[in-house]
């Protein structure tokens, strides 16, 4: 079969679908996407909400519980250790099919019945402000983590502690503001950097320690600003820098980002990943157009944030652990396989359509179920019943599509309408990624949520915070501190911020200023500083003549993540490594 161009349904422009895209389809049996990736992403996007935090009551108990879901969602919520007990059942809520409706209309009315835990929080101890993530302890605003400890305002960390302000990393202990690093102890403001300890203002260095604003280094030590001192100048020049102060840090970090244009840059990051395209891809093979993957992950193609031996994934955000042959799904896996258009769907097998199932087999369009087969809208079935009805509700969605508001249909194997989640537009993860002013996004068809109104008086403006921690007092943990932003940003800001007792002993014990913006405002912060999950066909920029291309231009092209746009210097690979001990 050869390539095919379509329009994207969305966004109107034109994307490709490949033979290979088309054997894929084959396999698992629904027809070719009608969305570009791009948008396709951004539709998953909309259905996970990871910092978006409400207080409400348990709809079983009445307790007052911290959700992820708002009070004016319509969705029903149970404090998450009631709804993983036995004290209620999850086919209560089922329904008998009807073909006289949409699918993805019963789909959300089956939403607002079947109870869903308030947070996506398992198997954590003081953890209450963590959501989408587990097996962690004493963590607080910490979102999309794994197995950490101490840590707190990260997103994507894993196996971490006693660390801050840390995105997309792993093995990472006593450091604050890291982005995409491993095997990190006391780092600062550091980025794509990897086993190096006791450095600050490091770009892309390996093997390194007690480095100041350096990059491209490979195991060097006592060096700042890219050049060797002693031991005894590095002590005396980092105690000069004043880090303790905001004002200091300000001017450093002017001077770091200077640094990072002038650094030549590998077009991608990719470490032992054979016939793969992306960025961030380490010990993968064959996986083209993704994005945060690792360990054992093959033949994928638009996937992100992932891995641990899973195989033959598409168009997914968050798979992992020994999934296989899946499609359109978010946050799902572990031991599973053909898992098509779920969201936090964990284990077993042919999983269709569904939300927050966990052990089910042969499920189609459930909710909230645990170790169930043969289940439609959460109604149980005879194992006959099921294979007689699940073609007729397929072919069913096909004859009578879906339509949203802005004349989009939705056919099986279309990924849940975005008007349909749970969740606002800017309550979403699609904001950061894909962000939109409220008038965009209306005006797109996705809802918008304005900001509560806040109980709180702030007592202490951004501006008016000491300069230096060493003239902190304890008593800041009694002020609220007015967000430097002041809601004036599509930063999802909250306006203000409290100081917690923990997080000033860490600022305390590291010498470092206190912060001037709310949690949200600095990881987007953070999400600035990395690379959008988009490729773009480029040329290295190479032009030196002591490479392999001799005295002209280095022609090698490759698939970046650098937009053609953007100021770095990005370079083929063999070229980088010339220049690069």
């Amino acid at each position: 079969m050869n390539s095919e161009t379509k329009t994207c349904q969305n966004c109107k422009k034109e994307f490709t679908i490949e033979p290979e895209d088309f054997d894929f389809y084959e396999r698992i049996q629904v027809p070719p996407p009608t969305w570009c990736p791009d948008c396709r992403l951004m539709r998953k996007m909309t259905w996970r909400n990871e910092r978006s935090l409400y207080q409400r009551n348990c709809d079983l108990t009445g307790k007052r519980v911290l959700s992820i879901f708002a009070p004016d969602s319509k969705v029903t919520v149970y404090d998450r250790d009631v709804w993983w007990s036995d004290q209620w059942d999850p086919l209560a809520s089922g329904r008998p099919y009807d073909f006289k409706e949409t699918f993805f209309s019963q789909f959300r009315s089956l939403l607002e019945r079947a109870p869903m835990p308030a947070i996506f929080n398992a198997q954590s101890e003081n953890c209450e402000y963590t959501n989408h993530g587990g097996r962690s302890k004493d963590c607080y605003l910490v979102f999309g983590a794994w197995m950490n400890e101490r840590v707190m305002y990260a997103n994507k960390t894993w196996m971490s502690k006693d660390s801050l302000d840390v995105l997309s990393s792993s093995y990472v202990e006593l450091s604050y503001e890291v982005i995409t690093g491993m095997k990190l102890y006391r780092m600062f403001f550091s980025e794509n950097s990897d086993s190096c300890n006791d450095s600050y203002f490091l770009y892309n260095c390996k093997g390194c320690s007690n480095c100041f604003g350096c990059s491209n280094l490979r195991n060097k030590s006592y060096c700042i600003w890219n050049e060797q001192c002693s031991p005894e100048e590095y002590v005396q020049k980092l105690k000069e820098f004043d880090l303790g102060s905001h004002e200091g840090l300000k001017r450093i970090k002017r001077d770091f980002n200077d640094l990072k244009l002038q650094t030549i840059r590998k077009f991608a990051f990719l470490v032992n990943a054979p016939d793969s395209t992306g960025d961030n891809l380490t010990n993968v093979k064959n996986c083209k157009s993704c994005f945060d993957l690792f360990d054992n992950a093959k033949d994928c193609k638009y996937t992100t944030n992932g891995g641990v031996i899973m195989s033959d994934i598409y168009d997914s955000y968050g798979p992992g652990e020994h999934v296989d042959l899946s499609y359109e799904v978010m946050d799902s896996g572990l031991n599973a396989s053909r898992l098509i258009n779920g969201i936090v769907v964990w284990g077993g097998k042919n999983v269709l359509y569904s939300y927050n199932c966990h052990g089910c087999n042969d499920c189609f369009g459930c909710i909230g179920l645990r170790n169930k087969q043969y289940c439609i809208l959460n109604k149980q079935y005879s194992k006959e019943e099921y294979e007689e009805l699940t073609p007729r509700i397929i072919d069913q969605m096909n004859t009578m599509p879906y339509v949203d508001q802005r004349g989009r249909t939705y056919g099986y194997g279309e990924f849940f309408p975005p008007e349909l989640s749970p969740f606002a537009y800017n309550e979403t993860i699609a904001q950061e990624y894909f962000p939109l002013t409220k008038d965009e996004t209306m005006g797109r068809g996705y809802r918008w949520k304005d900001p509560n109104i806040k109980e709180y008086q702030v007592t202490i403006r951004s501006e008016d915070l000491p300069d230096n921690i060493k003239d902190v007092t304890d008593s800041i943990v009694n002020e609220v501190v007015g967000c430097e932003h002041a809601g004036r940003c599509l930063h999802q800001c909250v306006g203000a911020f409290k100081i917690v007792p923990q997080e000033l002993q860490f600022y305390k014990r590291m010498n470092l200023p206190l912060p001037r913006l709310c949690p949200n405002c600095r990881h987007y912060e953070r999400l600035k500083k990395r690379n959008p999950m988009k490729l773009w066909h480029r040329s290295c920029m190479c032009d030196r003549k002591n490479h392999f291309h001799g005295d002209s231009h280095c022609t090698v092209e490759f698939e970046t993540s650098y937009a053609p746009d953007r100021p770095e210097i990005v370079y083929c690979e063999s070229c980088y490594n010339s220049e690069i001990a």
